[in-house]
């Protein structure tokens, strides 16, 4: 009975992380592909935890849909992004090249899918024991590139500020 609960329950987070992700890339509105993007990250965390990795489903949640996304909405609309900014230019040529792209890459995956053996019976939860070596890899070998994402994450956000102050200075605030 429990793995059908586990079964029922990664269907249905796996199913809502890929039917939100097709929202997110269909959203005109940048904020609305934001919150549709937050959606597919709490799908995510709750795959993790399902998997026993609960720091990761933690940090997903903290880092990626609180943190990040907050940064991302508060640069949006500081942006003052909306439909009409969504150049579209759309092409019998794109949509075939998109499409055949599409289906090479559902072919691929559904020959991978069938040529490998997914042996579940063989799978074990994550042990907590295992977050010590990840930390302290973080914070001792790649503490630069650590700080150096953070510090690019500031630079971009200050940038963001600087276009939007600098057109609203020029009269070309969009309305």
């Amino acid at each position: 009975m429990m793995g059908t609960y586990y079964t029922i329950h990664f269907w249905l987070f796996s199913i809502l992380a890929i039917v939100a992700a097709m929202a997110m890339v269909t959203r005109r509105n940048p904020v609305a592909a934001a919150l549709w993007l937050v959606n597919v990250m709490f799908a995510l965390a709750a795959l993790y935890v399902m998997l026993g990795a609960h720091f990761l489903g933690a940090a997903q949640v903290l880092v990626y849909a609180g943190a990040i996304m907050v940064v991302f909405v508060f640069v949006v609309m500081l942006l003052n992004l909306g439909e009409n900014d969504v150049k579209e230019r759309r092409s019998v040529g794109a949509a075939v090249a998109a499409s055949a792209i599409a289906g090479a890459l559902a072919a691929e995956l559904l020959y991978v899918v069938r040529a490998q053996p997914f042996p579940v019976d063989g799978l074990r939860p994550v042990d907590a024991d295992a977050l010590a070596p990840i930390a302290n890899s973080l914070f001792t070998d790649n503490l630069v590139a650590f700080e150096v994402t953070s510090l690019l994450l500031l630079v971009a956000v200050v940038g963001a500020v600087v276009l939007a102050k600098r057109g609203k200075v020029a009269g070309e605030a969009r309305t």
